[in-house]
């Protein structure tokens, strides 16, 4: 099977090592829209994001199985995928066109911002088809998304210093980069993978897959549930605490980039289940995951001023969603060991009954205790509450870390249920205390609040940690090895 062939750590470092790379062009582009755009824009393009993760509600669907199917050697799956979620994207498209007027007078924005929502209508065309298409890559060549996520990210820079500065188009120039820079992205997927989409579609796959999808339409309701949460702070905090949650977003999920080392274990359990490879798995994640944690709570302050100085305030917001995000990306393994370990549709049949008392049920189930504390609480202190922008924000920020430390806990219950593994605890202590070691080198460093010199920091504190860490951990000498092997292999060729 092809998940069989599958490198771990080949596979998760090249993601991981683009993503990298991205961070600068990311934040890069993060500047182009926060410098260049209002507070309250700036509110309402985070609030467009929210709002379009509704009608993405089914995109994830079929390229669930499209993966599942593929990395168990299902012909014509690819193709059959494409086309039903080029069908489903139509549909969300239609629905949110024809909504977007009850959509600004029930989020009491203003209709000026009537044409911005609705360019939004590509970008939900643009998911539906990327997510299919990264499914097909998913279990036989996983880093080829490494790659796309680079041409999607110069493509974000490129096209925002034309239209955002060039042409000073404002926030319409802001989505129409974005727009530009997606498909550009699905280009070069579809170019490398032209040869398995030209396969014939299989309804009979399509029957089986819609029937299974109870599970999928359960999870991502939950998902969706969950995100209301942004919608209760935009409406109840403003736009204003709406962007101070954004901007600290933005820094923090860099942090959550860890997980992808690990990507790969999914597509590999479907294929065969190995205790090392979660152990490997769960190194490689801590090992950048927990410098990356507290490195941003260090930096919390120069990263938002760099920014924009008006941000420097939202730091208390920034030090606790690292921290969630840390939590995010260890669960991750967890999530790919109970998915990645499930039968369920191995078999040629799927009853509902056995839909319903499956670990990928019970994983979304999860979802829906996470929304059943988060959203009535979040409203309860914020309509209640009343508190002003920034404490709206921290306030969900508390609530998101509380609930996501019980439910990582809750998901290393389902998954050592699931598949008998080892959690590396020796490793687990080096990469804390060489994290620890890094974080106070860079808090008794001073830091001047310009992109030059943070960035600097950052590289300085890089090479505090793993110099450590490569004296005593094994794991990281492998890693290096790998990159260098790579590099040396990526030169010779060109």
């Amino acid at each position: 099977m092809s998940g069989s062939r599958i490198r771990l750590r080949y596979s998760g470092l090249m993601l991981f090592l683009f993503r990298l790379l991205s961070v600068g062009t990311g934040l890069l582009f993060t500047l182009l829209v926060t410098r260049n755009i209002t507070l309250e824009e700036y509110g309402v393009y985070s609030n467009i994001g929210d709002t379009l993760s509704y009608f993405t509600l089914a995109s994830a669907i079929i390229p669930f199985w499209v993966t599942r199917f593929t990395a168990r050697g299902h012909q014509d799956a690819p193709k059959t995928g494409l086309i039903i979620n080029l069908l489903v994207a139509s549909a969300s498209a239609a629905v949110y066109l024809i909504t977007i007027p009850n959509i600004l007078g029930i989020l009491q924005v203003s209709s000026k911002y009537f044409l911005t929502y609705s360019v939004g209508v590509f970008l939900i065309v643009e998911n539906h088809v990327q997510a299919v298409l990264e499914a097909i890559f998913y279990p036989k060549r996983p880093e080829m998304m490494a790659f796309g996520l680079l041409v999607l990210e110069i493509g974000k820079v490129s096209l925002g210093f034309l239209l955002i500065i060039g042409f000073r188009t404002g926030l319409i120039g802001v989505l129409f980069s974005l727009i530009a820079s997606y498909l550009v992205q699905i280009l070069f997927y579809v170019r490398g993978i032209w040869r398995e989409i030209l396969g014939r579609i299989r309804w009979d796959y399509a029957k089986r897959w819609f029937k299974a999808s109870l599970i999928n339409i359960y999870g991502i309701i939950g998902g969706r549930i969950l995100i209301f949460a942004n919608i209760l702070l935009f409406v109840y905090g403003g736009e204003l605490a709406r962007a101070y949650y954004g901007a600290s977003s933005a820094i923090a999920s860099i942090v959550g980039y860890s997980s992808s080392l690990s990507f790969a274990l999914y597509p590999k359990l479907l294929s065969e289940v190995n205790p090392s490879d979660v152990s490997s798995s769960l190194k490689m994640v801590l090992m950048f995951a927990l410098p990356m944690c507290t490195g941003a709570i260090v930096l919390s302050e120069p990263l938002l001023l760099i920014l924009n100085p008006l941000y420097a305030v939202a730091k208390p917001i920034l030090i606790l969603l690292s921290l969630n995000a840390l939590f995010l990306a260890t669960s991750s393994v967890f999530d790919s060991i109970i998915s990645g370990t499930e039968r369920l549709d191995a078999d040629e049949k799927i009853s509902y009954r056995k839909m319903v008392r499956s670990r990928l049920f019970l994983l979304q189930t999860l979802t829906y205790a996470q929304a059943a504390v988060i959203v009535p609480l979040t409203y309860l202190i914020l309509a209640v509450g009343m508190p002003d922008a920034l404490t709206a924000a921290e306030y969900l920020a508390i609530i998101n870390v509380l609930t996501n430390l019980f439910t990582i806990i809750a998901k290393y219950i389902i998954a050592s249920r699931c598949l008998k593994f080892d959690i590396p605890w020796v490793s687990l202590i080096r990469y804390l205390s060489a994290s620890l070691v890094m974080s106070l080198v860079l808090y008794l460093t001073p830091t001047l609040a310009r992109l030059s010199m943070v960035v600097v920091k950052v590289l300085f504190g890089a090479l505090v940690y793993f110099s450590l860490v490569l004296l005593v951990d094994n794991e990281a000498r492998k890693m290096l090895k790998m990159t260098k092997d790579f590099a040396s292999r990526e030169i010779s060729e060109n």
